[in-house]
């Protein structure tokens, strides 16, 4: 179950359906997958997709973002869920704790609110002299709150004034970011979240379409804005295969530990860079595992 659609995540369900074929699983052969997908509809409809996963009697729920997990939650105490990826699973009450999770909920997650102000500090880097920024934040998702006080704490450090755009629906992208041309903000970064991982490729034509500097999640940066960054999200999901795998054979989720991931990436769009007229500093592009030309 997703809080996004499936074109957006084709990278990431790929490496899943290859963690399940390693471990001997082949979707069609020994393995059925009930897909559902939210795509770009409000979070409320998230319980409707849920409720019929738990009426189907599934044997496990897969899903990731803290809207996805907390529908899942809400919707069964008994089927075990496991989490792809989602922001701090602690701090948001997914989990008791990363070593005793509790309850049928175990899986994966990494630092989102961490991630965003790393982002910030990467717009610095990329423009010295920045100090207008913007940032484009889905105020639906619960994580928000977390994100928001770790990028503030991070901006007063580098001396930025941010600005908030809201982004509930894919819809509200254009006039968000008419706005920000509008302020005007130097440069923005947008926050990992469902929402906005489903409308990347809009967002990153917007971005060229007024000539900002960005920063974003990974996907963001390869559909054309300028900086992306973040954790290896298609080996999260490939790992969490090994979390289906163990429930399958017996294993309680309250027993398996919740995972980090241990890798991050850079994204430099160069190409991105021309169209807007920006030149990348150097210790940006030698830091990037890929730079786009």
């Amino acid at each position: 179950m997703g809080a996004s659609s499936a074109a957006a995540q084709t990278t990431r369900l790929n490496a899943l359906r290859e963690g399940l074929a390693a471990l001997g699983y082949v979707e069609g052969k020994n393995i059925v997958i009930e897909w559902r997908w939210l795509e770009g509809q409000n979070y409320d409809q998230l319980a409707q997709l849920a409720g019929q996963l738990v009426d189907l009697k599934v044997d496990v729920i897969v899903t990731h973002a803290t809207p996805g997990v907390l529908a899942a939650k809400r919707a069964t105490t008994t089927i075990p869920i496991v989490i792809a990826a989602v922001g701090d699973a602690v701090a948001s009450g997914l989990v008791s704790s990363l070593a005793r999770p509790g309850g049928n909920v175990t899986g994966m997650t990494f630092f989102n609110p961490e991630l965003a102000a790393k982002r910030l500090e990467l717009l610095k880097e990329a423009v010295p002299g920045l100090v207008q920024t913007g940032i484009v934040i889905d105020p639906a998702n619960p994580s928000a709150e977390l994100v928001r006080s770790a990028m503030k704490l991070t901006a007063q450090s580098l001396k930025l004034e941010l600005s908030e755009f809201a982004v509930r629906e894919p819809a509200d992208l254009e006039g968000a970011f008419a706005r920000m041309a509008a302020k005007p903000v130097g440069a923005f970064m947008i926050t990992e979240d469902p929402v906005l991982i489903y409308s990347a490729e809009t967002s990153a034509k917007l971005a060229l379409k007024y000539r900002l500097v960005s920063c974003g999640f990974p996907e963001f940066a390869q559909a054309g804005g300028l900086v992306g960054y973040g954790v290896d999200f298609p080996e999260m999901w490939r790992h969490t295969a090994t979390f289906v795998d163990k429930i399958l054979k017996g294993a309680k989720p309250a027993d398996l530990p919740v995972e980090r991931p241990t890798k991050f990436v850079t994204i430099v769009n160069l190409k991105t860079a021309k169209s807007i007229g920006i030149e990348v500093p150097t210790s940006l592009l030698l830091r990037a595992e890929q730079v786009i030309e």
